[in-house]
Parts: C-alpha cells; sequence; structure tokens
C-alpha cells in the first residue's frame, strides 16, 4: 500500500515539474519585433535596460542587506554576567 502512495507522490513531482518547466520556458525570453531605426546593441553590450533591471536588483540586494544587519544588531542580548 505505501508503494501506491510513494509512486503516486513521484508522479505528481514529476507532473508538476515538467508543467513549470512548460511555463518557464514559455515566459523565459519572448522574442521582441525589430523595430525599424532603433539602434541594436553592439556585440556584448547589454540594452539600456537589462543594465538598469542589474542596478535595481544589486539596490535591492544591498537593502535587504542592510536590513538584515540592522534585525540582527537590534536583536543582540547583554551578557547577564
Amino acid at each position: 500500500m505505501r508503494m501506491f502512495g510513494l509512486l503516486g507522490l513521484v508522479l505528481a513531482l514529476v507532473i508538476v515539474g515538467l508543467l513549470a518547466r512548460k511555463q518557464l520556458t514559455a515566459t523565459a525570453s519572448p522574442a521582441l519585433p525589430a523595430v525599424p531605426g532603433a539602434a541594436s546593441p553592439a556585440a556584448g553590450e547589454a540594452p539600456a535596460n537589462a543594465r538598469a533591471q542589474v542596478q535595481q536588483v544589486q539596490q535591492v540586494q544591498t537593502q535587504v542587506k542592510e536590513a538584515l544587519d540592522a534585525a540582527a544588531q537590534a536583536r543582540k542580548m547583554p551578557d547577564d554576567n
């Protein structure tokens, strides 16, 4: 009986994994139509919006790190000695 439960769980995980992979590949990088007259970035150069996204991610990472550091400082207890 336990074998059927384990097989059912594995089958459910496989199905969920396949559906998640299908969803992620469908939305990972939609092809953008070429805009006539727009300059394309040089080889090896990231588009401006990608640089802005990287800067935003770095800013969020810094804010999270600062918040965690502040929370850790607030939780320090004095010694009872």
